[in-house]
């Protein structure tokens, strides 16, 4: 495998202001759907499911080098589509080119057309975590698709833990990781108080019912709102778009006016997966090179902590791009925009060519 030489283990790159403006939006190449039946598949915890629906959204040409992107919690994989992320990168010439690469983009366990709670089973269905997911995420791409050899994985926050995941389960397999929103280490502080917030507002809701509401608990829309200002959206991006408490007050009725979030054992599930996501353990198991986006106004990953930096160290081939806080970033958020990285990512690509 071509290895990327970037320097120390545990660089760090500071965006200059510069390298944020944004590139003309490429035209959206198109997207097509499938879908992949896992005939059985037995969960971390033994539980088993029989016929497992796996969807999945692809780009490109099957008969070029696959990339897979991994989506973040509660968001479909057709999320990547979007002009501020697909726009950005799977233009012509763009890092991902949509026409030099075969994007692949699966719908998670209990999110999108994948398999999930509100199918039937409700609060029945197999408590799955991110482990479950990387797995039958493999399995679509191994047994669904017959995909040998990723040419690179992509993940943002969930996805981007997951990513973690996969460098350390089938370390030979790809050529390059991003993960993006996300840090090798265990789900905690912050990040797991705010989700188990999240959780608990929903099942302390009596119209919950244990799961068997017949319609959705109130709990699932202010909860959801809630979790959103408290964890993503960035401290100076809110006082610039609400510096009163008129627009402060706009910004929230238009929050709790929006669509509700999904189905709330769905949204139960999503969230407490991450329970114990802890990757720490086998970081030298990772053999590809790596380039870790984080946004230095990150709510879920501050990385004031330092804990990334200490992962990082523990890796020969990685390093650390920090897009820093400004009124045009959206913390945890911010990596939904390609503009911020786009250059980063396409010079990660080219030094991860195989020769």
């Amino acid at each position: 495998m071509h290895h990327l030489k970037i320097g120390l283990c545990a660089s760090v790159l500071l965006l200059a202001g510069a390298a944020l403006a944004p590139v003309s939006a490429a035209s959206l190449p198109a997207a097509t759907e499938g879908e992949w039946t896992a005939p059985s598949f037995t969960f971390h915890n033994g539980e088993k499911l029989d016929n497992l629906r796996l969807s999945y959204v692809t780009v490109g040409d099957p008969k070029n080098p696959a990339i897979l992107y991994l989506h973040g919690t509660n968001r479909p994989a057709s999320d990547m589509l979007g002009k501020d992320f697909a726009g950005e990168l799977f233009g012509p010439g763009q890092p991902l080119d949509a026409s030099r690469y075969y994007i692949i983009a699966p719908d998670g366990i209990g999110v999108g057309k994948s398999s999930k709670p509100s199918d039937g089973l409700r609060s029945k269905f197999p408590q799955y975590n991110y482990t479950d997911l990387v797995e039958a995420q493999h399995r679509l791409i191994s047994e669904g698709l017959r995909i040998k050899h990723l040419r690179l994985v992509i993940g943002n926050s969930m996805g981007g833990m997951q990513t973690w995941i996969w460098g350390e389960r089938w370390p030979d397999m790809m050529d390059g990781l991003v993960p993006m929103a996300s840090q090798p280490t265990p789900m905690s502080s912050r990040n797991w108080m705010m989700r188990r917030m999240l959780v608990e507002s929903i099942k302390q809701d009596p119209a919950w019912k244990d799961g068997n509401y017949t319609s959705p608990p109130p709990s699932l829309r202010t909860a959801n709102v809630m979790f959103g200002l408290a964890t993503s959206g960035g401290t100076l991006a809110y006082q610039t778009l609400a510096p009163t408490r008129a627009q402060a007050d706009k910004l929230v009725d238009e929050r709790l006016a929006a669509p509700l979030p999904g189905d709330a054992n769905d949204f139960i599930y999503q969230w407490q997966s991450s329970a114990d996501y802890d990757p720490s353990q086998q970081l030298s198991a990772i053999k590809a090179p790596l380039l870790a986006i984080n946004s230095a106004d990150d709510e879920r990953n501050p990385p004031e902590t330092g804990t990334m930096q200490s992962a990082l160290a523990q890796l020969k081939n990685a390093r650390l791009v920090l897009i820093p806080a400004s009124s045009e970033t959206r913390g945890h958020s911010t990596t939904g925009f390609a503009r911020f990285y786009a250059r980063e990512l396409g010079e990660f690509m080219q030094a991860t060519a195989q020769p």
